[in-house]
């Protein structure tokens, strides 16, 4: 089977445990650099990197790299390369996204023109095509990425991006995206058998990323992908890929986790989305006050994601839940606590410094990870 090189975006910070998630997938690693991992696979891996990874944004086919300091050397060099192994007669091609950093080139417009015509005039060469070149059947987006006068060219194989896993038909008012909330589970030592309680689940993503993981669930096993539907790959590969899924899920070890929010509508949210996304039997949701938050359990974990003090709350009043907050963990002797939050003076509010940091984006919003790792419980207990 022939090798293909893949990139996956993801958000800053999560690179590490993006690359590590390819690895396991059995890829070869070519580069790990800032929001992005290339790696080398076969037609078989475009479809498993689609359906598995929890922590990428997008799984992009590499078709050239080059480097162009004006507009002629961007048409010439996609100009070069053969589209036609890539993109069959009649599909559509559209000039998706072009992003230009620290380069001469830098009208994202005027590239994105540049390459379509360019694209046109090398598949017109190859289709024997004199007049407009048809374009009315499946799609493979273009991406160009411009960094230093380097221009990558690549097509999208996913579609919807891959955080878009299929079961947040709603949210509510500030939802922390999925790809992220995988990403700082995979920041904790929580595993299935452990108390875990998200006291402001909101939409509850948190943890239906961590039911699914839980249980072995692909996270794009409720979706479709574009590349589903090219000619250029053998349907048979994604029915084989999504059945492995399906018998890949693990569901002997039974396990129950918690989610509380003082909203009632967003616990009937959190509800419909593990309903939908099928871990509703793992994840109990009541409407409940953080501050409140109280366990007979000697140890647990509480990882959450908790109001900013940007567009929902004000400054004085997030202060004042960050001091509630520290004083009911901290009566929590030997519980583990995780906070995502952008507020500056997190710590200072807390009443605690963090045993480690983590810098993570939520979208665009610069956030640190707040990590309180307890004790480790007895191996009975454990």
């Amino acid at each position: 089977m022939k090798t293909y090189t893949l990139m996956s975006p993801c958000f800053f910070g999560v690179e590490k445990m993006l690359a590590r998630e390819i690895k396991d997938l059995g890829f070869e690693i070519v580069k790990t650099e800032d929001g992005r991992v290339t790696y080398k696979t076969d037609e078989y891996g475009i479809a498993k990197a689609n359906m598995w990874l929890r922590c990428a944004e997008r799984v992009h086919l590499k078709v050239a790299e080059f480097e162009a300091k004006t507009f002629d050397e961007l048409f010439e060099g996609t100009k070069r390369i053969n589209w036609a192994k890539y993109i069959p007669y009649g599909a559509q091609f559209p000039i998706t996204k072009a992003s230009s950093i620290k380069s001469k080139l830098h009208s994202t417009p005027h590239i994105q023109s540049i390459v379509k015509k360019a694209i046109v005039e090398s598949l017109k060469k190859s289709y024997l095509e004199d007049g407009l070149l048809k374009e009315d059947k499946e799609k493979y987006p273009i991406y160009v990425f411009i960094h230093k006068d380097k221009v990558v060219l690549s097509i999208d194989t996913t579609g919807d991006a891959l955080h878009k896993r299929g079961y947040r038909e709603k949210a509510n008012k500030a939802p922390i995206r999925e790809t992220l909330a995988a990403a700082i589970m995979y920041l904790t030592p929580w595993k299935p058998g452990r108390t875990l309680v998200d006291p402001m689940c909101g939409s509850g993503t948190l943890l239906i990323e961590a039911a699914m993981m839980g249980i072995n669930m692909a996270p794009g096993l409720n979706r479709e992908f574009i590349s589903e539907k090219w000619r250029t790959m053998d349907k048979k590969i994604w029915w084989d890929v999504r059945k492995e899924a399906y018998d890949k899920i693990d569901e002997s070890k039974p396990f129950k986790i918690y989610g509380y929010d003082i909203d009632e509508q967003a616990i009937n949210i959190a509800r419909e989305n593990a309903e939908l996304a099928g871990v509703e039997d793992y994840i109990e949701f009541n409407v409940a006050n953080a501050v409140d938050f109280k366990s007979d359990e000697e140890y647990g974990f509480i990882i959450t994601n908790p109001p900013y003090g940007e567009r929902l709350e004000d400054s004085d009043s997030v202060k004042m839940l960050y001091k509630e907050l520290g004083y009911t963990f901290r009566k929590l002797k030997n519980w583990s606590y995780y906070l995502i939050t952008s507020f500056e003076d997190f710590e200072r509010e807390f009443g605690k410094d963090a045993d480690r940091k983590r810098k993570l984006y939520n979208g665009m919003l610069k956030t640190n990870l707040y990590q309180y790792p307890g004790p480790r419980p007895p191996r009975n207990n454990d």
